[in-house]
């Protein structure tokens, strides 16, 4: 029987998880992947870890991190926005890993078929810590800097040509919704993102403040809508499983190594789905 496995917040870069890619192996020659994003802030080693991945598993599907989609100084890649998100989507296919952007694939192995559906929705600051409850966007972004809280993204996550982030999460959740109707009705679904789906799982974050950059209320029933099964995501870098109505979530982050070593269990590059 084959199996499904995922990992995402793999940040290679870091000093310390790069050796880690060496046991994100499959069991059979079937298996699958799913890599939920943040693999890396440079596009040249983003496709290089998907290429050695790809050349292990039977099937790579990616969605991008926000640190994919940042544009910083020492990369060779300057694109922005949509156009580096396109760039990295065209360097997947040339290594045959799927992305948003390619025909969702099939889990033929459990009771019924699931869909596995990648997507990038981005985030929109819709989800607010109680003091920033009411306030307009700006000023629930200070309220965050005040309390010591301000996403990179800030800096580098640059929306081009879409005037703002929450714009361009916008169209992103039109564009996901539309091809997650098209889904035939008998199938249930794999739903895979950086950023989670519901907000649930940003209740244990350190610094509550942080959930502005971690999804947006559009998305917040999609796990019953369409049919979840599981819903795979990354970003808060808090691996655990959960559960919404029923739905099984599975954030499956490595994280930092500042933040594994801290673990008794220590890192966890890889996590079964089923």
């Amino acid at each position: 029987m084959p199996h499904l496995f995922a990992t995402s917040d793999l940040h290679v870069t870091h000093e310390g998880n790069a050796p880690l890619v060496d046991e994100v192996v499959p069991r059979t020659s079937d298996d699958w992947l799913l890599v939920a994003g943040d693999v890396a802030e440079r596009a040249e080693s983003v496709i290089g870890v998907l290429k050695t991945l790809r050349e292990r598993f039977a099937k790579v599907v990616w969605v991008p991190g926000n640190h994919e989609l940042w544009t910083t100084q020492k990369d060779e890649c300057q694109l922005r926005g949509q156009a580096r998100y396109e760039h990295l989507v065209e360097r997947c296919r040339e290594i045959d890993v799927l992305t948003p952007e390619d025909p969702y694939p099939v889990w033929e192995h459990q009771e019924k078929p699931l869909t596995v559906a990648p997507l990038f929705v981005l985030y929109d600051y819709s989800w607010r810590a109680p003091a920033a409850e009411g306030l307009p966007m700006q000023a629930a972004i200070d309220q965050a800097r005040d309390a010591g809280v301000l996403c990179t993204d800030e800096f580098f996550l640059h929306p081009d040509p879409y005037p703002s982030r929450q714009a361009w999460c916008a169209d992103r959740v039109k564009i996901s919704t539309e091809r997650l109707e098209a889904i035939p009705e008998d199938h249930g679904t794999i739903l895979m993102s950086h950023w989670p789906l519901h907000r649930h799982p940003t209740a244990p974050l350190y610094w509550p403040e942080f959930a502005l950059w971690c999804g947006t209320t559009e998305t917040e029933d999609w796990h019953l809508r369409f049919r979840a099964e599981v819903a795979v995501y990354g970003h808060l870098h808090i691996p655990r499983s959960t559960e919404a109505d029923g739905v099984r979530f599975e954030e499956v982050s490595l994280g930092y190594p500042r933040e594994w070593r801290k673990r008794a269990r220590g890192p966890i590059p890889l996590r079964r789905i089923f």
